[in-house]
């Protein structure tokens, strides 16, 4: 349940100075992308390896995972449901995790020889609190964009996945989905239900304590409200999507402005992450028709006036595969709906890789998977520009261009609603 703590002494000149205090904190954020990152690019397994870019070859998917304590393993699992050396990939671990757990997440990664022959997969090595309703979640998002960015600028989408996400398709049958459709297509979710800026408190003033502190911790209410902008228009929606590197680029160096204003005004609302691309893309000529009003997620939310998400369960199977979604949430861990997405859908045994053209000889090794030796991912490796698509990889290609020409004829999920 989304809870919050309300502090009726919480006004005056003391609420403005941290309201101000927390909006430097929050673009202080944007800066830290110089902080440390376990990189295997100076591994000595690390090999010019390159993906070949361009009309006809797939794109390139910049993945950001960020966990919290006790979620290395659901993170590791989740890293090999969607790996493809085409990739670029960053783990994080927030502040809830122990400086222990991030060493050995690290450790794992640069023990495994092909992600060092790649060098495609990074760790945070210094994290700081996360407060999914709160701007500190937002900060988080942006810094990682802002690494992705530094350690490569050669991708095209951005996508945010948690701990609890899991893939319903193969990352061959993914990249070939994508290959044809225009680079500058945004995916993000537009809500269609009235009066959803109530529902968030859009008009309180809150202040998120875990963009200063070191664990995280609940938000505070102001006892008054404030007003709307008129300056500009909010829009929301979901808080899960697939965004391309131009405009991860504008909204990390913000150089019209807009972006940066609308970060000091977001910073002390709920749930920024529900409204802050939202209202970017839709403010700015440049991508308000780039967008597709689908994140490609399967959620089911409950029909409380909190709309919280159910956990998934087996139940969910059958009509989560049927709607044709990439990615699903939230998983329990070790949960059986997890086993058996893996054994019919991603092909993968609970070690190892999803098999791919890149790797056309991993398969599912029961006795790789009964064995208590370190695993070998994938021994040797093929073209990694050639992608295999299977049936729901053909099926999603067919229908990601109908639905981003839509996208560019309408901006009716830019409308007030």
């Amino acid at each position: 349940m989304r809870v919050s703590n309300t502090f009726g002494w919480f006004s005056g000149c003391s609420l403005w100075l941290l309201a101000f205090a927390a909006c430097l904190v929050l673009l202080g954020a944007l800066s830290r992308s110089s902080q440390k990152v376990f990189s295997m690019e100076g591994s000595k397994y690390h090999l010019s390896i390159t993906p070949l870019k361009g009309s006809g070859y797939p794109p390139v998917f910049a993945y950001w995972i960020c966990g919290t304590n006790g979620e290395s393993e659901k993170i590791l699992r989740l890293l090999k449901a969607i790996y493809h050396p085409r990739n670029q990939y960053l783990l994080q671990l927030d502040a809830g995790s122990s400086d222990y757990d991030r060493g050995q997440l690290a450790l794992y990664v640069q023990s495994e020889k092909v992600f060092q022959a790649f060098g495609n997969v990074n760790v945070v090595g210094k994290s700081y609190a996360l407060n999914q309703m709160g701007s500190s979640a937002l900060a988080a998002t942006l810094h990682a964009a802002a690494l992705l960015l530094k350690l490569s600028a050669d991708w095209d989408w951005f996508i945010t996945l948690s701990a609890s996400d899991y893939p319903l398709i193969p990352q061959d049958d993914l990249l070939h989905a994508f290959t044809l459709l225009p680079r500058n297509t945004n995916f993000i979710h537009f809500t269609n239900k009235t009066g959803w800026k109530e529902q968030k408190n859009m008009d309180r003033i809150v202040v998120d304590p875990s963009l200063y502190l070191q664990e995280s911790t609940p938000l505070m209410y102001a006892v008054e409200n404030r007003s709307m902008p008129d300056a500009f228009k909010i829009f929301g929606g979901s808080p899960w999507m697939i965004l391309t590197r131009d405009f991860m680029e504008y909204c990390v160096k913000g150089w019209d402005n807009f972006p940066r204003k609308l970060l000091m005004y977001i910073s002390n609302v709920p749930y920024p992450l529900e409204s802050y691309f939202h209202t970017i893309i839709c403010s700015s000529t440049g991508f308000q028709n780039s967008v597709v009003n689908n994140d490609l997620r399967y959620i089911v939310w409950d029909s409380n006036a909190l709309g919280e998400s159910q956990v998934l369960s087996m139940s969910h199977y059958d009509q989560m595969l049927a709607s044709g979604a990439a990615f699903a949430r939230p998983f329990q861990a070790d949960d059986p709906i997890l086993n058996k997405i893996d054994e019919n859908v991603l092909n993968r045994s609970s070690k190892g890789l999803v098999p791919g053209e890149w790797c056309p000889d991993l398969g599912r090794s029961k006795s790789l998977e009964n064995s208590t030796a370190q695993e070998e991912l994938c021994p040797a490796w093929d073209n990694i520009n050639s992608v295999k698509p299977g049936p729901r990889g053909i099926s999603l290609r067919e229908l990601l261009p109908k639905l981003a020409v839509e996208g560019r004829f309408t901006t009716s999920h830019c409308q007030e609603r």
